[in-house]
């Protein structure tokens, strides 16, 4: 059975890591999953490491590193990217907004049909928000929209952090180019445009009950368009130079 690794990029979550992590833990025991849980402390002020510490006697497939800058969302998971030790590789939040159930999904139809990705749309038949805050609901879907029509691709929640990827696809996406959530669209669309086979599943997202977003939309935007330029370069003139191969 292959191994699942989880990386969960982790700055001032001490009021959800807790809850995170044991009902993530539990649930993965339950299914008898062989995993690791690789969370990335993103130099955090409050009390996330010395938690993460605690946890680690409750939790034994619990794993934790430090990222000692530079610090931002893309970098800590690029952090833990470059040190999971399992087969597949599924990025989740700190603060509950996904659910383990869906994770469970998602591995399973990834081993059962052997694909390379496992991407999650909280907007197909299936899907939830929960406290969606209405202006992030209205630039996401604009967002996803252009992003869908200038790709070429019918994938309509590229913004979704909640993603899953074999070993092996990571290592072919490399290098990564984004420090921050850009990171969330650049792993998908790259994976996309040079080949890899995905299927998209719903999936579930409720908005965070403790602690601050760390997404600044009005300091993203530049970013995201950065990454989306990146992606029509490498699609229309690279000739395949980056293709699966």
């Amino acid at each position: 059975m292959s191994k699942l690794s989880i990386v969960i990029p982790a700055y001032n979550e001490e009021g959800s890591i807790i809850e995170t992590l044991e009902s993530l833990y539990a649930a993965l025991k339950s299914e008898e999953i062989d995993h690791e849980i690789v969370v990335v402390n993103d130099n955090s002020k409050d009390k996330t490491l010395s938690i993460l510490e605690q946890l680690q006697q409750s939790i034994p497939t619990l794993n934790f590193y430090t990222n000692p800058g530079p610090n931002g969302f893309g970098y800590a998971i690029r952090y833990g990217l470059e040190r999971f030790q399992g087969d597949i590789v599924a990025i989740m939040m700190a603060d509950l907004s996904d659910d383990p159930k869906d994770l469970i999904a998602f591995y399973r139809l990834m081993v059962a049909k052997n694909l390379d990705c496992v991407f999650g749309s909280r907007f197909i038949k299936g899907g939830t928000t929960q406290d969606y805050p209405k202006h992030k609901y209205i630039i996401n879907r604009l967002a996803n929209t252009l992003i869908r029509i200038l790709v070429g691709i019918p994938y309509n929640d590229s913004t979704n952090a909640f993603k899953m990827y074999r070993k092996n696809t990571i290592e072919g996406l490399k290098p990564f180019l984004s420090a921050h959530f850009n990171l969330t669209i650049e792993l998908p669309l790259k994976a996309i445009i040079r080949g890899y086979s995905y299927e998209v599943l719903p999936n579930s997202w409720k908005n965070r009950k403790a602690g601050q977003s760390n997404l600044k939309i009005k300091e993203m935007g530049s970013r995201y368009l950065f990454i989306l330029l990146y992606i029509l370069i490498e699609k229309y003139l690279s000739r395949n130079d980056y293709l699966k191969k």
